[in-house]
């Protein structure tokens, strides 16, 4: 049922957007510190003041439009913020986890701020649009500078984890590739049916296909390697992305709040991948990093043809909510 104007639905883009960068900021207070790479803890810390920044003009522009943000939307945020950070901290690869999270991260960031420049084109309200172009290309400019950062972060993560031979280290990323795509094959089974008839739906149906080929390619690698998947990690991963389509499911503008979330899933695994074929490659493993480079080719693909749909998802969004 439709039950906003435009106004009202570019005033709930802007409040997600805070709280996003309230999330951000509770990451990139603690990165820099576990990034384990000298480049990428400068980029992590000069980014922090870029999402101070964010944040600030967020509010700027709540503000200028009589609105607040969520405490709600904020806390939950910080809380998901720092706990992201408490996980990455335990974790024997810290560094690759964190450049990988840190990645899809500035993706979804990146596709939120699209959304609201377009919303806030659409509302008339020019400030709040310019704002939203200019953090956009922000965020756009941090995710090559860990792209950049991927030697790095692999060879911080071996580095870290010195009591594990190559052989082992490489199999364990093969394992948690595996986890990423039993998680994406389960988001993307739900996809279509949450997209609604939109070429959303038809995209996600094709990279199916795609992901249900990766998965049984990581297992053959896994199978000839003697190595084995991470039962618990695979399952714990299906599990929540049940409960993400849940939450797409239940959401009024699903479309591009759906488009906005794949788009940023498909840049995790691009960074799983891109860390994959660097391991694999000092192993001497060269059918891994043959098999890994196919798989990234494609994922890169799929998420460009992601950042198509954004328009489309936006107008189905907008239908379903505005009065």
């Amino acid at each position: 049922m439709a039950t906003r104007t435009l106004d009202e639905q570019l005033t709930k883009y802007l409040t997600d957007a805070h709280a996003m960068e309230v999330q951000a900021l509770a990451q990139m207070r603690a990165a820099p510190d576990l990034a384990g790479d000298p480049p990428l803890e400068r980029a992590f810390r000069e980014h922090l003041t870029e999402t101070e920044r964010h944040e600030a003009e967020i509010r700027t522009r709540l503000e200028a439009r009589d609105a607040s943000p969520s405490k709600l939307e904020d806390l939950l945020g910080a809380v998901s913020g720092k706990g992201f950070v408490l996980f990455a901290r335990f974790q024997p690869d810290t560094p690759g986890k964190l450049a990988t999270h840190a990645f899809s991260y500035e993706h979804l960031e990146l596709a939120t701020y699209e959304l609201l420049a377009r919303v806030a084109e659409r509302a008339g309200d020019e400030a709040t649009a310019d704002v939203a172009r200019r953090i956009r290309a922000e965020e756009d400019a941090m995710s090559r500078r860990i792209a950049d950062s991927w030697e790095g972060a692999v060879a911080a993560s071996l580095e870290a984890k010195g009591d594990d031979d190559l052989d082992t280290r490489l199999n364990k990323y093969l394992a948690d590739a595996h986890a990423i795509e039993s998680q994406a094959i389960q988001l993307l089974q739900r996809g279509p049916k949450i997209a609604g008839s939109t070429s959303l739906a038809g995209l996600f149906e094709e990279h199916l296909k795609e992901s249900r080929r990766h998965e049984d390619i990581v297992q053959a690698r896994l199978d000839a390697r003697g190595g084995s998947t991470n039962s618990l990690k695979d399952a714990a991963l299906r599990l929540g992305a049940l409960n993400w389509g849940a939450f797409f499911q239940s959401q009024p503008d699903t479309p591009a709040k759906l488009a906005a979330f794949a788009y940023a899933f498909e840049h995790l695994e691009i960074g799983a991948y891109e860390q994959l074929v660097r391991v694999a490659e000092r192993a001497g493993d060269t059918e891994t990093a043959t098999a890994a480079q196919g798989i990234l080719a494609e994922e890169r693909a799929a998420a460009e043809k992601l950042y198509g749909t954004f328009a489309e998802a936006l107008d189905a969004s907008l239908e379903a909510v505005l009065t």
